[in-house]
Order: C-alpha cells, then sequence, then structure tokens
C-alpha cells in the first residue's frame, strides 16, 4: 500500500486518503499536471490502471487548502510566506536568467549522468558571460591582480615593472596594504583619480572631478543606486522612468523591485533601431496619466540590438530630456565594442558639455564596467558611475546611502584600475598587452558579421547589424500552427522556439519577450561570444533546427 502511495505520489496531483481493511495511508501529492500526462484520471480509474479492484480500495482526493491545514497542526507557522512576502519580488522578473536559464542548468546536469541527449553540451548564449564562452583573461589584468593578492609576489622577476609599480600604488590606497580591508564607500581615492583622469582622456579633454566618480560592484549596482535616488510619489503618483524596448532586463526588474512605473519606449527596427526623439514623446505624454516620469535610461552601444547611437541622435535625446526636465542614465558598458564600420562610441556627457548651456548643466549619470569590452571580467564586480550636476544635498543623501554598503569588492576596484591606467607605450606590458586587447576586439568583429550574415540567410529571420555590444536581437517569423502549439503549452510563441531549441540542440537563448518587443513580433537575444570555432558549429545547429522546426509546423 505503501508502494501505491509513493507511485501516486509521482504520477498525481492530489493529496490521496487511501483505505485498506483498516489501515489507512496518507499521501500529499505533488503536480495535478501530470495525471493528464499519464492518461490517468482519479479516484476510480487510478485504481483501474493499477489493476486494483474498487472494492479492496476506498480513495478520496484532498485539496492542497486541506492539506495545508492538516499540515499547519503539525508544523510550525512561517515567520514569512508567500502571502506576505514582499509583492514587488513577485512580480520581479530577470528574463536573462530565467527558466530557460534554469532548464539549461538541469540539462547540463542529466548530460553529467549519462542521459542520452541529441547533443553533447549546452550552449549558454543567453548571457554575456566572456570567459565563460571561452574568451582569455587579459595577462597584465591578472598579473596585478596576483600582485595585490599576494603582495610576497612582488619580489618575484617574472612579474613585469610596470605591473608591479600598479599593484603598489593600489595597495598603498588600501588600509592596512591589504585588499582585505575595508575602503571607502565610494571606493580607493587614487583609482578614483585614475577613472577621472581615464574619463578626461576618452572625451577629449573634458574635465573630470574625481569628486563625481562613485566605483561599484559592477555597473549594475551603480545604476540600481542611481534608482533609488528617484524613488518618491508625487500627487499620488509613483515615479516612472524611461526605458528603451526592447530593454536590458536589469532595467523591468529593478524597477518592479523599486515599485516604480516602467515607461517603455520603442527602438525602431526598420532603422537599425534607432531612436526617434517623436517616440520619446508619445511615451512621455502617455506616462503622465499613470505616473511622474522622472528619468530618461539610454543604452548605448545598445543590448540587446547591438546599435550604436550617432552624435546627431545623442544630441536630439539631450534635448528631449532637457524639455521634460528628466535626469538622464546613460548605460555605455559596452563603450569598447564598436564593430562597424561608420560606427563611434560618443559619451553622453562629452555631447552634453559641447551642445553648451542649458544643456551642460542637466543632471546626467553614466556608467562604465569591467564586465564588458575587451576585458570580461564579469566575476570580479567593478564598475563605476558618473554623476554630474547633481544638487549637493542630494549628492550628500547618495553618498549616505551607498554607505550603507560599506564598500565594492577591492579586487572589483583593482580590476577597474587595470582598465582605466593600462600599460603605456614604452612600458613592459604594452605590447603584450595591445595585442591581446586586439586580438579580442577583432574576433568579436569577426563573429558579429558571422551571426548577421548567417541569421539573415534562414528562412523567415532579419537580423540588423550588429554595429556594437555582444548580441544580435533578430527578428524571426513563426507558421500559426506553432503559434497555436505554443498556446497548448501556455507558453508565448518566442518562448515555445526556445525552449524546443534547447531541447533538441542544447542552445540556450533568451525569449524577445523577456526584453520587450513590438506586439505581434518575435525575437530572440544571442550572444556572439562563443568562440569562432563554436560559434560556427552553434549556428549550423541553429539552422538545423529552424529547418526541422519549421517543416513541423508547416
Amino acid at each position: 500500500m505503501i508502494k501505491l502511495c509513493h507511485w501516486l505520489l509521482e504520477f498525481t496531483g492530489f493529496s490521496l486518503n487511501v483505505t485498506l481493511g483498516s489501515k489507512m495511508s496518507t499521501m500529499r501529492l505533488l503536480s495535478t499536471n501530470l495525471i493528464c500526462r499519464r492518461g490517468l484520471k482519479v479516484r476510480g480509474s487510478i485504481i483501474a490502471s493499477l489493476g486494483w479492484e474498487k472494492s479492496a480500495v476506498h480513495c478520496t482526493t484532498t485539496t492542497a487548502s486541506t492539506v495545508s491545514t492538516r499540515a499547519m497542526a503539525t508544523e510550525p507557522q512561517k515567520c514569512l510566506t508567500m502571502d506576505d512576502l514582499n509583492p514587488n519580488i513577485k512580480v520581479m522578473e530577470y528574463a536573462v536568467r530565467g527558466p530557460l536559464v534554469t532548464r539549461a542548468g538541469d540539462i547540463e546536469k542529466e548530460l553529467q549522468k549519462g542521459v542520452k541527449k541529441p547533443f553533447n553540451e549546452v550552449i549558454k548564449a543567453n548571457i554575456g558571460d566572456c570567459h565563460a564562452m571561452g574568451q582569455v583573461p587579459i595577462t597584465f589584468i591578472r598579473e596585478i591582480l596576483a600582485l595585490v593578492t599576494l603582495p610576497k609576489l612582488l619580489d618575484d622577476p617574472r612579474f613585469n615593472e610596470d605591473c608591479k609599480k600598479r599593484a603598489r600604488i593600489i595597495l598603498e590606497g588600501c588600509r592596512g596594504g591589504s585588499v582585505g580591508s575595508y575602503t571607502d564607500s565610494p571606493g580607493i581615492e587614487i583609482i578614483r583619480k585614475h577613472v577621472a583622469e581615464y574619463i578626461t582622456k576618452r572625451d577629449g579633454g573634458i574635465p573630470c572631478d574625481f569628486q563625481n566618480v562613485i566605483i561599484s560592484a559592477g555597473a549594475s549596482d551603480a545604476i540600481k543606486n542611481i534608482l533609488k535616488l528617484l524613488i518618491c510619489d508625487k500627487n499620488g503618483k509613483k515615479p516612472g522612468v524611461m526605458i528603451p524596448i526592447p530593454q536590458y532586463p536589469l532595467y523591468s526588474a529593478s524597477l518592479a523591485e523599486f515599485n516604480m512605473e516602467q515607461v517603455g519606449y520603442y527602438l525602431d527596427e526598420s532603422r537599425g533601431w534607432g531612436l526617434d526623439s517623436a517616440e520619446l514623446q508619445r511615451s512621455y505624454d502617455e506616462s503622465k496619466k499613470t505616473c511622474n516620469t522622472r528619468a530618461l535610461v539610454v543604452i548605448n552601444p545598445g543590448n540587446p540590438t547591438g546599435q550604436v547611437l550617432s552624435k546627431e541622435n545623442i544630441q536630439e535625446i539631450i534635448k528631449f530630456a532637457h524639455k521634460n526636465k528628466l535626469f538622464i542614465l546613460a548605460d555605455e558598458v559596452y563603450q569598447d565594442n564598436v564593430y562597424a564600420q561608420g560606427s563611434k562610441f560618443h559619451s553622453f556627457k562629452k555631447v552634453l558639455i559641447e551642445m553648451g548651456e542649458p544643456y551642460s548643466k542637466m543632471e546626467l549619470a553614466s556608467f562604465m564596467s569591467c564586465s564588458k569590452g575587451y576585458m570580461g571580467e564579469c566575476g570580479l564586480r567593478g564598475g563605476y558611475a558618473e554623476v554630474i550636476n547633481m544638487c549637493p544635498q542630494v549628492k550628500a543623501m547618495y553618498m549616505k546611502a551607498i554607505s550603507a554598503m560599506l564598500c565594492p569588492t577591492v579586487l572589483g576596484q583593482a580590476t577597474l584600475d587595470c582598465v582605466v591606467n593600462p600599460p603605456q607605450k614604452g612600458e613592459p606590458s604594452y605590447e603584450t598587452f595591445m595585442k591581446e586587447k586586439a586580438a579580442v576586439l577583432d574576433s568579436l568583429k569577426v563573429r558579429a558579421k558571422m551571426v548577421e550574415d548567417t541569421f539573415n540567410s534562414m528562412e523567415g529571420f532579419s537580423c540588423n547589424p550588429v554595429q556594437g555590444a555582444m548580441y544580435a536581437f533578430p527578428q524571426f517569423k513563426l507558421p500559426p500552427k506553432a503559434i497555436e502549439a505554443a498556446k497548448k503549452a501556455n507558453q508565448a510563441p518566442d518562448v515555445f522556439f526556445a525552449f524546443n531549441l534547447l531541447e533538441s540542440t542544447g542552445i540556450c537563448i533568451v525569449p524577445g519577450s523577456g526584453f520587450g518587443q513590438q506586439p505581434g513580433t518575435y525575437h530572440f537575444r544571442t550572444t556572439i561570444l562563443p568562440q569562432p570555432e563554436k560559434l560556427k558549429e552553434m549556428l549550423q545547429k541553429f539552422g538545423d533546427f529552424h529547418k526541422s522546426f519549421l517543416q513541423k509546423y508547416k
């Protein structure tokens, strides 16, 4: 009888009381949606399917709520339940680490256990994790990290003197001469000064005050710290933040977490994911009905779309933000990743200052990261925000808020110092550094073109040029039967496609619905990060799958 109850526990979705003679076994069963898959029905037909006589066994189903009530009598009541969990956490979603990625992880474990699949590995093209996809770390960065982590290596002749010099400067900025100590909340002062020098050089001599540089544990933390400052209801309306559609899910997830309104503006796919000021104004005007829109997010180069904004486009955006009194958040973490001929990165700060007053007095926070570019040091969590023209009293509150987190990771700060203070011509590390940096960026340029051309060769696909960043965001058409099958599976069509791709090929992508897309269109984001041979293999598998998918649902 106990075996019967365990069998039912696995294959049905009810708590079942089974009585045989004077004995009773009570089991809680877990998954109602599995009943139909096994062709079983509750009560008598379950018994019939097992070959039991109905007269010998008496079955009754019990609802989950009944089980829960009974359990409360024997189990201590939890202080935190789904009923009183922060509702903002419930609605928060982060697509690049969603159910598809969870399933991809499960498949990897299945492969390790010897489960047979039509593929032998999972290719995680869902996230911009450079080193996980085979990118080799930059020697200069890793040597300095080794030196600051184990200072006795400063006496080792195998390390270049320019690396040792930089490591000593970093350690001098650390309390006790150790990267294991806390730093000032906005970061080590000498590294903030190096960041300011880097920004000044990048922007053609436009000065940067190091006091406006706030080092962070990756750009994500810096972005969320700025968003928090905007949380203030006015006249009964929540604060709103304008974000591009498609967008990087950090923004939608953070706004949901902070109970702020997401105000989406559509990028124009027909114009290479261009940003139109008329669309900005439409979005802003509509938002006034429901929220108090306070800020504008721009991602340049784009994620997931890969576009690089022209200087003229940036000027339009700045004028729009000024007209509507919006705080600008410029996400510029891919500023080193520009590939397309004729494309060039222009920082929002540089354009804003060159436009002169009143625009040069506007509030702006711009962000940079060590996770992208040629570095790809995602796990070390280094980044910064440069915040200009902020009200002094507000800035004091901003600094107070970040102090509650003590300080950004010190190894992340050391990595950032390597990025903003690279070896100069004539220094021992220069030649190797430049060779390795160029190799990464040149290879990404080739892969960007490879991905664009391959998707454009597939039936029903269109893919804009990957001008920058690390992703392609192609649009694809789905047959009506596939859309119908997705509805039956209770999935969005692009999610249905992505799950089928994963189960058939091991390729993990992110459906476009996780980033936002025009209604009636279907997209997905894939990285261009797999190394060239692996990328060719991935694209070949993708093409074969797509043909079979169309054939199946034609």
